[in-house]
């Protein structure tokens, strides 16, 4: 253990370690992810309306959280404190599911949520303290650890999956217990290895800085029983936290503006606008584990040459590309630009909002050629439509993170990082709304559906296609902004 823990350290100062952290980390919301929809619907009897809703909520909390998780990692806690409380929070959270109750459902979310919520961000700052604000491996990092976080969706999903045709769910958050368990132990071990650097907390001693911890204490156990408080009425707390993130919004524009460095006010300026393309991007992206699951097991064929598909395991077509697309494309990256090719982030914004319509125009056209006695279209359109959004994502998800080291003032990066993560937050209540459109018929055929669901996935696709279009023509102004310099 010790020589792999020298060896991991040598690589970047610690991406290594985090790599198989983010590994471990991301097995218990994998299988949330996957299957919150499923175990509410079969085995809590919810409707599709109450299901969607509260899967909508919970992708909320997750990532609006990382705003604050951000802003505690760097003031109260340390992001490397947080990220193993938050940790022991999810294990929490996991085996309070795991027993099959109502109220196991909402406490163990409400645990789960405050840990997954605060302790993403505390990952991504770790990761982006390695690098300074001119290093080009930045991306390249980012790009590995994306991959890595993907590992853990594969095998989440996978072993979900497996227990999901059997629907033995206990056994499913079970699993998800353990693999988290196994991201505390990794953070202990390299514990040293991960500590912050250049944080305001860091420049804290004495009294002070203990205050500032026992903030962040209060909070943690705070911020459980608030949240599950509000996942019993998640309408009422889609509406609020809509209000909020409008809120967030507004004070981000404001300090934008007020930002006295005119170069640094121009990069945020550019954030303002990518955070946008990015709403509409993830709010059709957060309906894979809502609306298009339900889609999926109501509406598709879904079975492959004889063999049963589980519901999760379609969330592993994302996982499969992005692990083998991750690692290649920031080669392919390096290649481009070293030969002097305009590969920037603008263009790569407005080609992953480009493949996301594409992925959803590849729906209704397997609606029309579904099988008209059945209804249920072949699963090659579902495969088809995830490899497109899977590509768009590897385009906008981990160079969004990476782009935060460039674009915001040092002292803004919390804050930013949390915001950026706010928008997947806001992102997923869209992607609820739009899930809940369409309600599943008590005689549960395909044909009652069909040209609901048809007609929804078109109207997305093409919001999709024009917001691209939109941000491919300010290219120019955008680049402009960033780098002082107009698009070749």
């Amino acid at each position: 253990m010790s020589s792999t823990r020298s060896r991991l350290a040598l690589v970047r100062e610690g991406t290594g370690a985090l790599f198989f952290i983010q590994t471990f980390a991301t097995l218990g919301f994998a299988v949330l992810y996957s299957t919150l929809v499923l175990y509410a619907t079969k085995h809590l009897q919810f409707s599709t309306k109450q299901a969607t809703a509260i899967m909508g909520v919970f992708g909320a909390f997750n990532y609006g959280l990382h705003l604050f998780g951000g802003y505690l990692g760097g003031r109260c806690l340390s992001n490397r404190n947080l990220f193993v409380g938050g940790m022991v929070l999810q294990v929490l959270g996991c085996g309070a599911i795991a027993g099959g109750s109502l109220a196991g459902l909402y406490w163990g979310l409400a645990l789960f949520l405050t840990g997954s919520g605060l302790n993403v961000t505390c990952l991504n700052m770790m990761l982006t303290q390695r690098f300074t604000p001119e290093d080009d491996r930045r991306e390249a990092a980012f790009l590995w650890n994306y991959a890595g976080m993907n590992v853990g969706f594969f095998i989440g999903f996978t072993v979900a999956g497996h227990y999901q045709l059997d629907e033995l769910y206990s056994a499913i958050f079970w699993f998800a217990t353990l693999g988290n368990a196994g991201a505390i132990m990794l953070a202990l071990v390299f514990w040293r290895t991960l500590a912050d650097r250049d944080t305001p907390l860091s420049q804290r001693r004495g009294a002070s800085f203990w205050s500032r911890f026992a903030v962040g204490i209060a909070v943690l156990v705070g911020l459980v029983p608030l949240l599950a408080w509000l996942l019993r009425h998640p309408g009422d707390t889609a509406v609020g936290m809509k209000g909020l993130c409008a809120a967030v919004g507004v004070a981000l524009l404001v300090m934008t503006m007020r930002h006295p460095v005119p170069a640094e006010k121009r990069r945020m300026q550019a954030y303002l606008v990518l955070m946008l393309g990015s709403l509409v991007f993830w709010s059709l992206y957060q309906m894979a584990p809502n609306g298009l699951q339900m889609y999926a097991v109501g509406n598709v064929w879904m079975n492959v040459w004889g063999v049963p598909v589980a519901p999760q395991w379609v969330q592993n077509i994302n996982t499969v590309c992005i692990v083998i697309g991750g690692p290649w494309l920031a080669a392919m990256f390096a290649r481009w630009r070293a030969r002097g090719w305009p590969v920037d982030i603008p263009m790569q914004f407005s080609a992953s909002l480009v493949l996301m319509g594409l992925g959803f125009l590849a729906l209704p056209l397997g609606i029309h050629l579904a099988d008209p006695a059945s209804g249920r279209a072949d699963f090659s359109w579902l495969f088809l439509s995830y490899v497109l959004q899977s590509v768009g994502e590897l385009l906008i998800s981990p160079v969004g993170y990476a782009m935060i080291g460039r674009l915001a003032p040092r002292q803004y990066q919390g804050v930013m990082m949390g915001s950026w993560m706010l928008v997947t937050g806001l992102a997923s209540l869209f992607a609820g709304d739009f899930s809940g459109v369409v309600a599943q018929p008590v005689d549960g055929s395909p044909l009652t559906t069909n040209a609901a669901y048809a007609t929804l996935f078109t109207q997305l696709a093409v919001g999709s296609l024009a917001t691209g279009v939109v941000l491919l023509a300010l290219r120019p102004k955008l680049r402009q902004l960033i780098d002082g310099v107009t698009a070749a």
